[in-house]
């Protein structure tokens, strides 16, 4: 017979298993976010083995590095405005649908270039640009999705869901794209990622779920404009988005440059795989503990102070004395970066009225497309001294931005986890 406290216990965890899984519960919304995992782990597989192909097949540098994340970032952002547009319009299934047929085609011939050895760094960095465009719109067509198939009491759930998905793909994939790189090739990899696709192809395929009709008597423009004033009307939403574009533009370039990581460490393909893995790991640690933040009274010094932790463990990762001391560093940096991640984007998801989700989440869903857009910026920096001085600079810059907001903005500070849906 249990005691008490057992059963409190007991209880406790079944409470935080529901906050984080309870969205899985929902068949449709399941069965996106297995497909959903397919895709996100072909994106994560496939921007690893760029990286890798351009700096060890193609014997390309930090700033060839720095080329693919701007052929990358760059076509996202510009379409990323007109993507949220289009979310909001049009039905964002089929527009899901024709970006997986895309991404799967684009990483067929990076894969058949590749196997044929007539593979040029320009190649990739075409490729890149080219897919680029389409994941402009896959970012605010996937987070404006999403809410339709879920009940709004599950949103954190699904919030949480999401960095689940995000951070076991990069947990598992960079392991299995090293084991890959190493034993088949670059090539393989891009093999793998068209299954990944394809896979979210035919989970779109069976849902039926379709957003719902909109007013299409307005232009493009108009609309658009009508997002970006949206978010400019609203100070917390301007202060979340531009802390987490801050955050990604500066703090994560060490993401772009982790091929030249491994090679400091003396580390191959393998070496590579388990320093990205490490984050994974850590942001999968993260999110649970996050699910039991929902409803903290100070979640906004909370996500502040996180940002501000993740800012110096950067800084002791550029200068880790070992691969195994880079490991643990780096499970801290996914770690601290989740908790902040999830709680901004859930205050964004709750507050954001659907007619305008698509618009919103495509300016936010920017943020992604800045971090290899940052790795120009560590490129630069890496080719003039090296990658230690170029990810401490990045660091240390959003420390100072962080400080000034926790300093200076009350509205942010003073956030309620038991008020996260008031206006």
């Amino acid at each position: 017979m249990s005691t008490p406290n057992e059963e409190s216990v007991r209880s406790g965890f079944r409470a935080r298993l529901l906050t984080t899984f309870g969205a899985l519960g929902n068949p449709q919304y399941r069965r996106y976010w297995l497909g959903s995992l397919a895709s996100v782990g072909a994106i994560q597989i496939a921007t690893m083995a760029q990286g890798w192909l351009i700096v060890d097949k193609l014997g390309g540098s930090a700033l060839s590095l720095g080329y693919l994340g701007a052929a990358t970032a760059i076509p996202t952002i510009l379409v990323g405005l007109l993507g949220g547009v289009l979310a909001d319009r049009l039905d964002r299934r089929k527009l899901i649908m024709v970006v997986s047929a895309s991404s799967a085609v684009l990483l067929f011939l990076l894969a058949v270039l590749d196997s044929t050895d007539v593979i040029k760094i320009w190649h990739v960095v075409v490729i890149a640009s080219v897919q680029g465009l389409v994941m402009g719109f896959d970012g605010p067509v996937r987070s404006s999705y999403f809410p339709l198939l879920i009940e709004r009491s599950q949103m954190m759930s699904a919030v949480a869901l999401g960095s689940v998905m995000w951070q076991f793909s990069r947990l598992a994939t960079p392991i299995a794209g090293g084991f890959l790189i190493r034993y088949g090739g670059t090539e393989s990899v891009f093999y793998v990622g068209v299954v990944g696709w394809v896979s979210m192809l035919l989970v779109m395929i069976s849902i039926r779920i379709s957003s719902p009709p909109s007013d299409k008597t307005r232009d493009v423009v108009s609309d658009m404009l009508e997002g970006v004033r949206f978010i400019l009307s609203r100070r917390d939403f301007i202060l979340l988005i531009g802390l987490t574009y801050s955050t990604h533009f500066f703090g994560m370039q060490y993401l772009q440059l982790m091929p030249l990581f491994a090679q400091r460490f003396g580390r191959d393909s393998d070496g590579f795989g388990m320093l990205l893995s490490a984050i994974g790991l850590g942001a999968l640690a993260g999110t649970f503990v996050v699910g039991r933040l929902r409803s903290h009274p100070r979640v906004g010094l909370i996500m502040l102070g996180s940002s501000l932790t993740f800012s110096s463990i950067v800084v002791a990762f550029a200068f880790a004395p070992s691969f195994y001391a880079a490991l643990i560093i780096l499970f801290a940096c996914g770690f601290a970066n989740t908790i902040f991640f999830v709680i901004a984007m859930t205050v964004l998801q709750l507050r954001v009225p659907e007619g305008m989700r698509g618009r919103v989440m495509g300016i936010y869903t920017i943020t992604f497309s800045l971090i290899p857009l940052g790795g120009i910026m560590g490129g630069v920096v890496a080719e003039m001294y090296d990658e230690r001085i170029a990810v401490t600079i990045g660091a240390l810059i959003l420390a100072v931005i962080f400080t000034c907001a926790a300093l200076t903005q009350p509205l942010i500070r003073s956030l309620d986890g038991r008020r996260l849906e008031e206006k």
